[in-house]
């Protein structure tokens, strides 16, 4: 088989998991790691089909050799979602804080890490991850607001402020910015 071979069989394994049909989509994905061994991209589907068939161990296996393949955000986050459904948090908290490393637009990991960290006590670890996705998405109103409710949690009340005054600057009547500038 060739690369043209693992090409054709991704696609058509994305096209497959796209409408529900997980049979074919992991006989195309199976057939693209075969196709082409040292591609992660295939057994990224592959842990995909797993997760929609509810196999969290063949997930983790697939994400886990993605990863061994090499390193992405996508697998990474994989991983995390995996390690949060067996609840363990602190691996997933780890999964998801290298995921924002390899790509700070992974909206996925960004929105789980933020929960963890609620739970893990964790916050001031995930301000950076929170300020890199706005430097990308400036106009992302609900980061902005978790960011500003996770800067009071840590007692950075100017800071917060900041953040509230754009939100209230696009839109004054930002229910929930008023809120939370009021009890500040």
């Amino acid at each position: 088989m060739s690369f043209v071979d693992y090409e054709i069989n991704k696609e058509l394994g994305e096209c497959y998991l796209f409408m529900g049909e997980l049979d074919k989509a992991e006989e195309h994905y199976l057939k693209a790691s075969t196709a082409a061994t040292e591609e992660a991209d295939a057994y990224i589907g592959l842990a995909t089909v797993a997760v929609h068939r509810t196999d969290l161990a063949n997930a983790e296996t697939f994400y886990q050799k993605a990863c061994d393949l090499r390193p992405c955000d996508k697998a990474l986050s994989g991983l995390g979602l995996v390690a949060n459904e067996l609840k363990e948090s602190e691996a997933a908290f780890g999964y998801f804080e290298k995921a924002l490393q390899f790509n700070s637009d992974n909206l996925v990991a960004l929105l789980s890490i933020v929960r963890l960290a609620h739970e893990l006590e964790k916050l001031e670890t995930i301000v950076p991850f929170l300020n890199a996705y706005l430097e990308l998405n400036p106009a992302q109103e609900d980061v902005r607001y978790t960011l500003a409710g996770c800067l009071v949690c840590l007692n950075l009340h100017q800071e917060a402020k900041e953040h509230l005054s754009i939100l209230l600057e696009k839109n004054p009547n930002n229910a929930i910015a008023q809120e939370l500038m009021s009890q500040i």
